[in-house]
């Protein structure tokens, strides 16, 4: 049953590098788990991802790198100000720059650092370490 098809989709991303797949495809898609995945290859967790149009809706087909350990959603959808960034990092993440927090900013999809540099807060949407 698909109730939220972005924590499918890493649920899934999660599943197959821990059994050591090296492609997953990705059922359905979206616009924000397109983002997610781009902000996911820019920080070298998934390797290329390609978009492929079919019947059903369309899929993505994702390279795994075999470089996550943990990635999930989270739920619900909090919001963060850049000053909050740190008690967020030590609730979702094990170590200290050991990771990365997804989050959706007005200027788009992106990680924690990056909203730093830019200090822009968001919508928290995921993590992965």
């Amino acid at each position: 049953m698909l109730l939220d098809p972005l924590a499918n989709a890493l649920n899934k991303i999660n599943t197959f590098d821990r059994l050591g797949r090296k492609v997953v495809h990705l059922r359905p898609i979206s616009n924000l788990l397109e983002n997610v995945l781009a902000t996911l290859q820019k920080s070298g967790y998934v390797g290329e991802f390609e978009r492929i149009e079919d019947a059903q809706g369309g899929q993505f087909k994702v390279q795994l790198l075999g470089r996550i350990n943990k990635c999930a959603v989270i739920k619900p959808r909090r919001p963060a100000k850049v000053s909050e960034f740190d008690r967020f990092e030590k609730q979702y993440l094990p170590a200290v720059n050991f990771g990365i927090l997804v989050l959706s900013t007005p200027n788009g999809v992106m990680t924690q650092r990056d909203a730093v540099d830019q200090h822009v807060g968001g919508r928290l949407l995921a993590y992965v370490y």
